[in-house]
């Protein structure tokens, strides 16, 4: 509905409004979105993020997160130590061109990485957040509600979560990833086809709770 520092002063604006977070985990193999949560960026988001993981999931895996702290608690509670956690924490700046427009709204520029073992054993070569960033991207470039510096924002946090719910399924199980020629849930043996939107639509279906049962019309007099 709006920003944070906007809400105060904004007109109506309803219960949750303010900025929200799209906390997402992704198999790096698969490009399979495992797991997501929309919150805000506190400690508490993290562990529904990592617990919800944690429960799909059938083996020991690798993580790797970027340096944000409120991972390092969510992860021990979530898995302690049977994982092989990292933490890769980029390093930005930008270049003194003062404050126009050009530099106020482009990304700053990464001066350098560095890597931090937090648990287990994690495999150097593959302690990367790359494949997370680019779907980042294709997050923003796919849904309109996260077009930045227009009024296609998300009005209701409710329709925002149904609306990335929608997504996230149609990412996983309908559209064919190009570097894998076929989808991410084909790729990780969940599904052996390729579903349709109907397919969603029928699992909605068979997933939302049967409406609720009303006792029989009775006309007013008048």
């Amino acid at each position: 509905y709006a920003k944070a520092k906007n809400v105060e002063a904004a007109k109506a604006a309803p219960d949750g409004a303010g900025d929200v977070w799209t906390w997402t985990a992704l198999d790096a193999d698969t490009k399979l979105m495992v797991a997501y949560f929309v919150g805000d960026r506190g400690a508490e988001s993290a562990m529904v993020l990592m617990d919800d993981l944690r429960t799909r999931l059938s083996n020991r895996v690798q993580l790797t997160t970027d340096g944000h702290s409120a991972y390092l608690e969510a992860v021990e509670g979530a898995f302690g130590a049977d994982v092989d956690y990292a933490q890769l924490v980029k390093l930005y700046g930008v270049a003194d061109k003062g404050r126009t427009a050009e530099v106020r709204y482009s990304p700053m520029e990464c001066t350098g990485i560095r890597k931090r073992t937090v648990e287990g054993r994690p495999d150097a070569k593959h302690i990367s957040t790359s494949h997370v960033e680019r779907m980042n991207l294709s997050i923003r470039m796919q849904n309109r509600r996260f077009t930045r510096l227009t009024n296609a924002f998300s009005k209701k946090l409710d329709n925002h979560i149904h609306a990335l719910a929608l997504y996230f399924a149609f990412y996983n199980f309908c559209r064919i990833h190009k570097s894998l020629r076929m989808s991410p849930a084909m790729a990780a043996g969940i599904t052996d086809r390729l579903w349709s939107l109907e397919d969603i639509v029928a699992k909605i279906d068979v997933m939302a709770p049967p409406p609720a049962k009303r006792g029989p019309y009775k006309k007013r007099g008048g």
